[in-house]
């Protein structure tokens, strides 16, 4: 094409010579355009349904199967109009575009997942006129526009919203119950974040044509501050390799476009399960303790909301899946029961069932409860921290506290078990109203069973003891309260983690997590 250009350049260019010679023949003046057509090169003449039919060649040889990929071929297979090359060529849009690209490699990705190299070479032809019968024109450029779209595809809604789905992924990770048909999962991740949808793609699609890629792809650029950090990470040249998975796992879900972060918040409370720890940060003050979380089977989910209100000596409603798999077998048994405070509650009625009505289908009835009474011993220990979430899964306090000794604190049915509750209760309230905080202080001590009064009690010459409930000041107990402003709260999967002080720590992958992250973006490293 330019050089047919250039061919018309120098006609012209020969006619007014010709016109300025001192010659009054003008010889010049009786070149034809049959005279300069018969100098044209047919293998540089641009056809688009040549240039169509390649893409289409290129589309049903395509196997890779991220979204973007997809939609890269569901753009072309609908026939809609060229992004990248026109009549002209392809213009600077393809070098921002590739200016782009050069980074893929410090973001630990294959530059042939993204198809730098034949991008490159295809544009290198294109503006040197290097074709041949390997690679005619209309075949370069069909390669040139469908590699600049899958990879500028790519690299959009990957910088953009990450190169996995973490709510597919995680959310068909753990086999909750199968049978021959049908197969259902655990939910393990409920985290609001958005998504590329179609309406992303067709902006994606008027960027290019209106030439504002590189403000488009700037503002894609993952906002998490940690990003930048694991970035340097691995790009450093004492990186251990045995490391770089990790780094690239962690980098994975700075990605992620979660619509509510802890680095938006000056008050906040984070826990990060590989950690086992919670950290309650109030701009640069920062209280930190060990926490116990969810079994490999019973996993603690990730989510984000607000801490909204406390409970003192709350009861607990045992789940389903507790009743059924190990109370249940119990009907018959009043003291097992009875020793662990345990009663059964109609539903429908809101009333108590006598323990020697209880029955084996009561218990596998819906409509049934057990229920632990609030007090000492209860599993939820003393307060719980409620905040809204599909999974009923809560921070509190606990009555088995000696497992906060170990290093490895999986000890949940999904809960988040805190090893100052106290302190996290003053945290959230804030220090200014002495006289609430006195009251949950007391009734977290309080003996405030029905049963309490009964049982003898081995410290009662504790300075801290307090006495059963019919001698409690009454005036002093609370129930719960209110925590106003509602606190963020995050629950986390880091296993390369930034503590809020700056420092950078190192964690297990305890649910495997980082396996099933790592095989998803695989496909962009090798």
């Amino acid at each position: 094409m330019r050089k047919y250009r250039l061919l018309i350049l120098l006609f012209f260019v020969a006619i007014f010579l010709q016109s300025c010679h001192e010659d009054d023949s003008h010889s010049g003046i009786h070149l034809s355009m049959s005279d300069l057509l018969s100098l044209r090169d047919s293998s540089l003449i641009l056809n688009e349904a040549a240039i169509r039919h390649s893409i289409s060649r290129f589309v049903r040889a395509d196997n890779d199967s991220a979204q973007a990929d997809r939609y890269a071929r569901r753009y072309y297979g609908a026939g809609r109009p060229l992004l990248w090359v026109d009549r002209l060529g392809a213009d600077q849009r393809a070098d921002t575009m590739l200016a782009f690209l050069d980074d893929v490699a410090k973001m630990g990705f294959s530059e042939q997942r993204f198809r730098v190299k034949q991008i490159t070479k295809d544009l290198q032809r294109l503006r040197q006129l290097d074709f041949s019968d390997a690679h005619p024109l209309n075949t370069v450029l069909a390669r040139l526009e469908y590699n600049l779209t899958k990879a500028y595809l790519n690299y959009a809604v990957g910088q953009g919203f990450g190169f996995m789905n973490p709510r597919a992924v995680l959310n068909h990770f753990d086999v909750k119950d199968s049978d021959s048909v049908h197969v259902t999962y655990h939910r393990l991740f409920d985290i609001p974040m958005k998504f590329a949808d179609e309406s992303f793609y067709e902006r994606a699609y008027g960027k290019v044509r209106h030439d504002s890629i590189s403000p488009f792809l700037h503002d894609l650029q993952p906002r998490n501050p940690f990003y930048h950090r694991l970035l340097t990470m691995l790009n450093d040249d004492s990186l251990d390799a045995k490391d770089r998975p990790k780094i690239l796992c962690n980098m994975e879900r700075c990605r992620w476009r979660l619509a509510d972060q802890p680095y938006e918040h000056r008050k906040y409370v984070l826990v990060n399960i590989p950690a086992y720890r919670l950290w309650a940060v109030d701009g640069d003050s920062i209280l930190t303790m060990r926490v116990g979380c969810g079994t490999s089977k019973t996993k603690t989910p990730l989510l984000s909301s607000h801490i909204k209100r406390l409970e003192v000596n709350p009861q607990w409603v045992i789940p389903r899946s507790i009743i059924e798999k190990d109370i249940v077998r119990h009907v018959g048994d009043y003291s097992y029961f009875e020793r662990r405070h345990y009663f059964v509650r109609n539903r429908r009625t809101g009333k108590n069932v006598p323990l020697e009505n209880v029955t084996w289908s009561m218990l596998m009835d819906k409509n049934y409860l057990v229920i632990q009474e609030g007090g000492a011993g209860n599993s939820l220990g003393r307060i719980i921290f409620r905040f809204d979430n599909n999974f009923s899964v809560y921070l509190h306090d606990t009555s088995t506290p000696g497992f906060f000794s170990r290093n490895e604190r999986a000890v949940s049915h999904g809960c988040v078990r805190v090893q100052q509750p106290f302190d996290l209760a003053k945290f959230l309230l804030g220090q200014n109203d002495g006289e609430l905080i006195d009251k949950i202080g007391y009734s977290m001590k309080a003996d405030v069973s029905v049963l309490g009064s009964n049982r003898r009690r081995s410290y009662a010459d504790d300075e801290d003891y307090v006495p059963p409930l019919d001698t409690l000041d009454r005036s002093r107990l609370i129930s719960h309260c209110e925590v106003k402003p509602e606190v963020p709260i995050f629950l986390t999967y880091f296993t390369l983690f930034e503590t809020p002080d700056g420092s950078l720590h190192k964690y297990a992958d305890v649910y495997g997590f980082d396996r099933v992250i790592y095989k998803n973006i695989k496909s962009y490293i090798q």
